[in-house]
């Protein structure tokens, strides 16, 4: 799928498992430390990944790759980390469906982002969707 909208799928399925993620994390994290379970998550994905990588593959020698690719691959890296410590302490102390809209507060602070260091420009209607998800995370952030 190397077409224009092939993005879509995949953004699609990655709502998808991110959803399953939620889920499945609020169950298992159920009387064990929020860090410790972002340890063993990270370490199934490390393992998963890399067979992933093996078989397709797609392996090649990771350090020659360029400094500035390791450089804001691994600013990324720190930020997931942050992101997952945090958004398992929320799960631990929050209820699922009120943890992950907030979290994905994260789409518009990278449309944001996006405008403010990368020069995209999203039209008036897509502002308009950004808005609305930011309303929602309001709405659903603070009760009376």
């Amino acid at each position: 799928m190397a077409t224009s909208t092939s993005w879509f799928f995949w953004a699609a399925l990655s709502a998808i498992f991110a959803a399953l993620t939620a889920i499945f994390a609020k169950v298992g994290i159920q009387g064990v430390d929020s860090d410790l379970a972002t340890l063993v998550r990270t370490i199934v994905i490390l393992f998963v990944l890399s067979a992933f990588i093996w078989f397709a593959g797609k392996w090649s020698n990771p350090f020659e790759l360029p400094a500035r690719t390791w450089l804001f691959l691994g600013l990324s890296g720190l930020a997931t980390g942050a992101s997952w410590v945090c958004y398992f302490r929320a799960l631990q102390i929050g209820d699922a469906s009120k943890v992950a809209p907030v979290d994905k507060f994260s789409v518009v602070l990278v449309a944001v982002f996006a405008f403010a260091f990368l020069g995209e420009r999203p039209s008036g209607r897509e502002w308009l969707g950004i808005a609305m998800v930011a309303g929602g995370v309001l709405v659903l952030a603070f009760r009376r």
